[in-house]
């Protein structure tokens, strides 16, 4: 089965009981059981609901993995997969990530034991000097947010292995459609599905899908037993967002491509990143191992003044946290999305006062650049 048709055909298709060729929002709490512990297969929706098993059943699908778990948001979905490891365990994390995992990690689950080390891991030399006897993991973004910084996952993955450690590759900014992790040898691969798998700025979940049934069923006893699981209402709005997933991507990375060469070759943008540039340091890497480059764009233009002046002046690029959508949006990580990594920090990765980054949407292009152009 192709790609475009297993986002439409993919995991449970329709209502076998009526027909239906939606699958229905089962809007319930608990479910009758015929005697104690025999059921029809479900018993209580934080343990499992029909709607969410569908989403789940279809993000497996098309990431080609044996187990999905669907969440209340990314923050959840990253949040039970820090929580398999225990006190005194060590994990290495990207260091250009989006700034609520750094969060999460340095505020959270430092205090609890758990110990991190923020690593290049585009450097492989730099992973490995990072690994301790009692590392467990490494955690990445590929493309990062918001340099867009490449990894090869392969090569970690081969690191990962031959160490006994976890990969686990954050997938969001090129989804499913571009990119496969666990083709790749990771172990399990993580979404926002606020972002593009939703794709329409209504609705907040986290996604997990692992290569291997086992891993699967660990972390499934961790969302039941800690449950930030994803309500019914929001696992249908992510079936129906990833039905048409394959032509928003293409559009929207259509756009990306030509809104990248125009800022290129605009004389008030410093450095532009995008992976799809041929002249980006990690576009032979992204070609390899991804069918696209997305539409997530980074670029400078000097400062925080100059960054306030474009955006309050872009009229079809909207002002907002998040990516992903059908509309365009603009934000200024370093006060944005990055906020809560100390200003320090954000200087040493390159995450600068004037670095804007803008999601790409699926808009005429022409009206997109010529929003950018009067703006600037």
């Amino acid at each position: 089965m192709k790609l475009d048709t297993k986002m439409i055909h993919g995991g449970v298709f329709g209502d076998p009981h009526t027909g239906a060729v939606s699958v229905p929002i089962y809007q319930v709490s608990t479910y009758k059981q015929s005697k104690v512990g025999e059921h029809a297969g479900y018993e209580y929706s934080r343990t499992g609901n029909p709607t969410r098993d569908a989403l789940e059943k279809l993000i497996a699908d098309v990431e080609n993995g044996a187990r999905g778990l669907a969440f209340s948001s990314g923050m959840a979905a990253i949040s039970t997969l820090l929580s398999y490891f225990s006190q005194g365990d060590h994990i290495i994390i990207g260091d250009d990530v989006y700034g609520g995992t750094y969060r999460v990690i340095t505020k959270v689950f430092t205090r609890l034991g758990l110990e991190a080390s923020f690593v290049d891991t585009g450097d492989i030399n730099a992973v490995k000097k990072a690994i301790k006897p009692h590392t467990r993991a490494i955690y990445m973004e590929t493309p990062s947010n918001p340099l867009l910084k490449v990894t090869d996952i392969k090569e970690l993955s081969t690191l990962a292995k031959q160490a006994g450690l976890f990969l686990f590759v954050d997938n969001t900014f090129l989804t499913p459609y571009w990119q496969n992790p666990l083709d790749l040898g990771a172990d399990a691969v993580l979404h926002s599905a606020t972002k593009y798998l939703g794709g329409h700025s209504d609705v907040v979940a986290g996604l997990i899908v692992t290569k291997e049934e086992k891993f699967g069923e660990e972390l499934h006893f961790l969302q039941n037993s800690i449950g930030g699981i994803l309500g019914p209402q929001d696992s249908w709005l992510l079936i129906r967002g990833m039905k048409t997933l394959g032509l928003r991507m293409k559009q929207h990375e259509l756009n990306a491509q030509q809104i990248a060469k125009w800022l290129q070759n605009h004389d008030q943008i410093g450095r532009v990143y995008y992976p799809g540039l041929a002249d980006h340091p990690d576009h032979h890497t992204a070609k390899t191992q991804a069918r696209g480059f997305g539409a997530i764009i980074s670029f400078d233009v000097g400062s925080a003044e100059a960054a306030d002046r474009l955006l309050e002046q872009t009229k079809y690029f909207t002002l907002a946290e998040s990516l992903g959508a059908v509309e365009s949006l603009i934000s200024v990580p370093a006060r944005m999305t990055h906020a809560s990594i100390p200003a320090e920090r954000r200087a040493e990765l390159g995450i600068v006062d004037g670095l804007v980054r803008i999601s790409v949407g699926v808009e005429d292009v022409e009206d997109l650049i010529a929003d950018l152009d009067q703006a600037l």
